[in-house]
């Protein structure tokens, strides 16, 4: 069973990997803090007597299953407003901010990094996150699961439900469309 402390310093390390997930899928910054905080609640209220060894696991599947309900919920909410807005003119300000963070660059021992490395990095990070955001949800999933979340196949087959042969076939796909992209720009890793 998980302490208290132990509980408290899983969900603190996965905090940020969680909501980049949740904004890579959701692409709203206010709906991916309420699904990561939505996501965090649950876990702890319903899995706290866990050990800790099951945890990244099951916040995974939380993580996935609030971004689905993210969508279903959309979904209905969308057709409403759209019969609604039929009988009276909407007023969108037009003012969505999407502001992605971009990852730390990795420090060289203590060394600061000559800033057009910086530039480099943050623009390629920036290509990155944008190339993720155009895969299609499952291959996205399984792609984050697997080279972020650093879950083997098994683990992430569980997370998101589909067989072993699945996650090999969305992460292969993804990579490649990744690749093709990255060469396309004249970025190599």
């Amino acid at each position: 069973m998980a302490s208290r402390n132990e509980l408290a310093a899983f969900l603190k390390s996965v905090e940020r990997r969680a909501y980049k997930q949740a904004l890579f899928a959701v692409r709203e910054h206010e709906a991916a803090l309420d699904i990561v905080q939505d996501a965090m609640m649950r876990l702890a209220e319903r899995y706290a007597d866990r050990p800790a060894g099951e945890l990244p696991l099951l916040m995974q599947r939380i993580l996935q299953n609030a971004i689905r309900d993210f969508f279903r919920r959309s979904k209905v909410r969308t057709a409403w407003v759209t019969l609604l807005s039929a009988l009276a003119p909407g007023r969108a300000d037009g003012t969505d901010a999407d502001p992605l963070e971009t990852l730390a660059p990795a420090g060289r021992s203590g060394e600061a990094e000559p800033p057009p490395d910086q530039v480099e990095r943050a623009q390629a990070i920036e290509i990155i996150e944008n190339e993720i955001k155009k895969l299609p949800p499952r291959q996205r999933e399984a792609f984050l699961l697997r080279y972020w979340e650093e879950l083997d196949v098994a683990e992430t087959a569980r997370v998101m439900g589909c067989s072993e042969g699945s996650v090999k076939t969305h992460c292969s796909r993804a990579a490649h469309a990744l690749a093709a992209a990255l060469r396309a720009r004249g970025i190599t890793l």
